[in-house]
């Protein structure tokens, strides 16, 4: 196992890049602690299998340094670094065994065939993947050659991290889940280092203990499922996590309260005074499940049109627009929803503000 830290990275695939808008990662400070579970988690194109293609050695970066338990491999080769990566596709030998797949990375490092037959059957078991061991590879699901990719990884005592890129891609919806949680079990009875690239927020939140966000070649925010939910630090945070993501306004500040076009919505003391010290454009952020509907007049509410409702069985998701702009607001099912006309009420502790993209704080 190995704590890694990126100290400074930054990538491009320019020769001589001019400007920050040729990096692919623009700066990385970040330390993945040893026997972690990490979630990179993002769009296609914002650096996510860059950023772990340095980690494992595929990649050099251009600025920066790797260091693995303190010890510079900014310039070693994977076979160097005594990590595995599981990528999108499975990696294995079709015409060979499940039981030669496994150990040949152990073969080839010389081990002692009575340790090699330990090991495989050891990982093999962790794996559910026993009654294959004398099949060959060829003819298995998707999801059980992905297995073998990662046991191939899982078998070799040296490991000191496994990197997965996209790993579920190829899997079918069904069987995600199950996979998913044979990851989750594996970590959690092996403790080795997990790095988890994904776009899917639904395998980031439910693997990983920590979800690294990614934007534009960034880093915005890490944290909890729960941190990334309730405290996002970036609009691009508040938009991809949850379903649906944060409703965002526009709007201008006039002492506590904030201007949206027409309408006007009360702010917390603190968040509003914190607001007016800040520079760029300046947008309100609240997410569905706190934007509360009612049917009549309240105080501190801004009345919107409701114009589409969707069930969503346990509750309901209502489409509705304040001065132009559409907002959702999710609602319990056991809630009267006005057909027409219907008050929105901004709660204090969930608004957010945001300037320039940035959470105010």
């Amino acid at each position: 196992m190995a704590r890694i830290e990126l100290n400074e990275i930054a990538h491009s695939y320019h020769p001589n890049p001019a400007d920050e808008s040729d990096y692919a990662l623009k700066r990385i400070q970040y330390v993945w602690e040893d026997g972690g579970a990490y979630a990179l988690l993002g769009p296609s194109g914002c650096g996510k299998t860059t950023l772990l293609n340095i980690i494992s050695g595929l990649l050099i970066p251009t600025r920066g340094k790797v260091l693995y338990d303190g010890i510079d491999v900014t310039g070693l080769p994977p076979e160097k670094r005594n990590i595995a990566q599981v990528f999108q596709f499975p990696v294995l030998y079709d015409t060979m065994s499940v039981f030669n797949n496994l150990a040949f990375p152990l073969r080839n490092r010389g081990v002692e065939s009575g340790e090699v037959d330990r090991r495989v059957r050891e990982v093999a078991d962790i794996l559910d993947l026993t009654p294959y061991l004398n099949k060959r590879a060829e003819g298995l699901a998707a999801d059980a050659k992905q297995k073998i990719s990662l046991g191939r990884g899982l078998v070799r005592s040296d490991v000191a991290a496994i990197l997965f890129d996209e790993p579920l891609t190829v899997i079918d919806p069904h069987l995600k889940w199950n996979l998913r949680r044979k990851l989750k079990d594996i970590h959690e009875q092996l403790k080795l280092t997990f790095i988890y690239v994904t776009h899917d927020q639904v395998e980031a939140l439910t693997f990983a203990d920590k979800v690294v966000v990614m934007y534009e070649g960034e880093i915005v925010q890490i944290g909890s499922p729960q941190d990334l939910f309730d405290n996002p630090e970036h609009t691009f945070v508040g938009y991809f996590i949850g379903s649906p993501g944060m409703n965002f306004l526009d709007c201008t500040l006039e002492g506590n309260v904030a201007r949206c076009n027409g309408a006007r919505i009360p702010l917390d003391d603190g968040v509003a005074a914190k607001g007016r010290n800040a520079q760029g454009k300046i947008e309100l952020g609240i997410r569905p499940i706190h934007l509360q509907v009612s049917s009549v007049a309240v105080d501190g509410g801004v009345p919107a049109n409701v114009k589409m409702v969707e069930d969503q069985g346990s509750y309901r998701l209502v489409n509705l627009t304040l001065d132009g702009k559409t907002l959702r607001a999710r609602v319990p099912e056991s809630e009267p929803i006005p057909e027409d006309q219907a008050w929105l009420v901004f709660p204090l502790e969930w608004t957010r503000l945001f300037a320039d993209g940035r959470l105010i704080k």
